[in-house]
């Protein structure tokens, strides 16, 4: 009865609320562990697709070719920078155990951005279009109010 009875304090004691918390903390660094590993593999990948593009349109097609393929290459590209933003939203997390805020909104922009260079306005209707500029003017007042808010550093 005594063995039950110690087992059963081990087992309330692990369930409570500061060893359940730091088990969620150590799942929650876990994941954020292996999805930085698989961010920078997508970006290598990504990296490696727009060299290969790169490559074989220099190669194959005559001076000038990037007429046909800019909006291309601007995608991969951009989708490059905006997996490098995911990558440091990530990494944020796990150096200050937070989520950055400003991070987020600025890749959220970059995003947009990218949906805009590449926005076909023969297919895009006008209400797509209102809709993509109250998304900027609210992302970019939003970086505005929390910049302006945050506690300015000091110089190094």
């Amino acid at each position: 009865m005594r063995q039950l009875k110690k087992i059963f304090h081990l087992f309330l004691n692990s369930c409570s609320n500061n060893s359940f918390l730091h088990g969620i903390e150590q799942v929650e660094g876990f994941v954020a562990k292996v999805l930085s590993l698989v961010m920078v593999t997508v970006i290598l990948v990504a990296v490696g697709d727009l060299i290969i593009l790169l490559a074989g349109e220099l190669f194959s097609s005559p001076l000038g070719f990037l007429n046909s393929t800019l909006f291309k290459v601007f995608g991969l590209f951009l989708n490059i920078l905006i997996a490098l933003e995911l990558l440091e939203n990530i990494t944020a997390y796990l150096r200050k155990d937070t989520l950055l805020v400003e991070l987020v909104i600025v890749t959220s922009l970059i995003a947009i951005a990218r949906k805009i260079i590449l926005l076909d306005f023969e297919k895009t209707t006008g209400s797509e279009i209102i809709g993509l500029a109250i998304a900027i003017l609210t992302l970019s007042i939003s970086y505005w109010i929390i910049h302006c808010m945050s506690p300015k550093k000091p110089p190094e």
